[in-house]
């Protein structure tokens, strides 16, 4: 064969490969809802397309015995969010293990006349991604802007630890914090805050719950909540949110069941029967329907239009809704039921444990599938007297607080719930 011949024909296999490629991403990018409520829609929908497109590259190398998908992922971000080691001024960066569990604790280093205070931080990536690197950014800034000493955590991830190790890892990081806090950091112990994003929300609810429940009166209490969009509960996905949200990026209704079996025990086989409602048997959907009930969101929330999910095997899940309910599965029950505990799903935790819980923020955004967790949630605190700050961003979308200070793609819904999170710690 001629070497003219040869390139003729590679070049034709790179080109078809490529085309391949570009056509799977369309496919897969065009089925995504940008509502014209967001803002920078056409910063999104590049983002969402090159997510996609990583995601492609993702099965293929998979596929190809390169490498699994999470790895790829997880590499490819930490390329995108490279973090050169530059200082900032008035701030001491310094990486750690507290308990074995890796952190990095963020110190002001301006003069203050009392001891300071403290925050631990969880970052989100639905219990398989993140990083302390990804959320270097916004520890910096709320360290800085609120003269507080933040400790962001490094907690075990799925799919290589399955639930509770990531709970575990928090617990072990804060409890290590708390014995040490005045006497290495300057810091109040009595003064720190829990925090974190989307699943990071979750481990910081779920970890409040916890120490109330092992209360030993050794360590003081949280002085408060931070849970920015928050998942609270894996009891039902038929939410308004999820509906009228359940093709807007980064977080699709499918890929939240995803990220919550994930970190349950990695059976995606599950994830039809999931978001069919068939994990909670008909007695606890009775009791869960008191917190989970649709009227229990304002009005507004539950207006907004949406199209039904389509049916699987022909039922549609209805959990406090006027629709066709859907049998429980008593196996399907049985693999998930560690789904429905407290530690798991904060949300589904009992009165005498949520009364108390300490002040708490939580911010939601509109275009979020997680919106009416963070609702519900905060109604349920208020309704048991909870002091209770939540701040809602009408253009906003699940992952926004991630997007702080980044150089590309930019949206002021990013900046808009970093300041609020920033006022709240001011403020305590």
């Amino acid at each position: 064969m001629e070497i003219g011949t040869a390139i003729l024909i590679i070049f034709a296999v790179l080109l078809a490969a490529f085309l391949l490629f570009i056509g799977l991403v369309y496919l897969r990018a065009k089925n995504a809802e940008f509502p014209p409520g967001i803002t920078n829609r056409e910063g999104l929908q590049t983002f969402h397309s090159c997510m996609v497109g990583i995601a492609v590259l993702a099965e293929i190398f998979e596929r190809l015995g390169v490498c699994n998908q999470v790895s790829f992922t997880r590499w490819f971000a930490s390329r995108f969010v490279h973090v050169e080691r530059l200082s900032t001024a008035g701030l001491r960066i310094k990486d750690m293990t507290f308990s074995g569990v890796p952190v990095r604790v963020y110190e002001p280093t301006t003069a203050s006349d009392r001891r300071r205070k403290g925050m631990m931080f969880f970052h989100g990536g639905g219990w398989v991604l993140g990083s302390i690197d990804l959320y270097d950014d916004n520890c910096r800034h709320i360290a800085k802007e609120t003269d507080t000493t933040v400790v962001s955590v490094g907690y075990r991830l799925a799919p290589e630890h399955r639930f509770p190790a990531h709970l575990d890892d928090c617990e072990a990081a804060t409890l290590h914090f708390l014995s040490v806090a005045e006497a290495e950091f300057g810091v109040d112990p009595g003064r720190v805050v829990l925090g974190g994003d989307s699943a990071g929300g979750n481990l910081t609810a779920a970890l409040s719950q916890r120490l109330v429940k092992k209360k030993s009166g050794q360590l003081p209490s949280p002085l408060a909540l931070v849970l920015i969009y928050p998942a609270l509960q894996m009891a039902d996905f038929n939410l308004p949110s999820y509906l009228q949200n359940q093709s807007v990026p980064i977080l699709f209704r499918i890929k939240t069941a995803f990220y919550f079996l994930q970190y349950l025990n990695g059976d995606m086989s599950l994830c039809q029967d999931v978001l069919a409602g068939r994990h909670v048997p008909p007695e606890l959907k009775l009791h869960y329907k008191k917190w989970l009930d649709p009227a229990n969101l304002p009005p507004k929330f539950r207006e907004r239009s949406y199209q039904k999910p389509k049916a699987v095997n022909g039922v549609i899940n209805a959990f406090c809704q006027t629709q066709v309910a859907t049998p429980h599965n008593p196996e399907v029950c049985r693999l998930v039921k560690d789904a429905l505990q407290p530690d798991f799903s904060p949300l589904l935790a009992e009165d005498d444990i949520l009364r108390l819980t300490p002040p708490t923020f939580i911010l939601t955004c509109e275009y979020d599938v997680l919106r009416d967790d963070g609702i519900l949630y905060q109604k349920r605190l208020k309704d048991l007297g909870v002091d209770v700050t939540w701040h809602h961003i009408p253009d906003g979308f699940h992952g926004i607080f991630s997007f702080f200070r980044k150089r590309w793609p930019e949206f002021s819904s990013g900046q808009t719930a970093m300041e609020q999170v920033v006022s709240y710690i001011k403020a305590l």
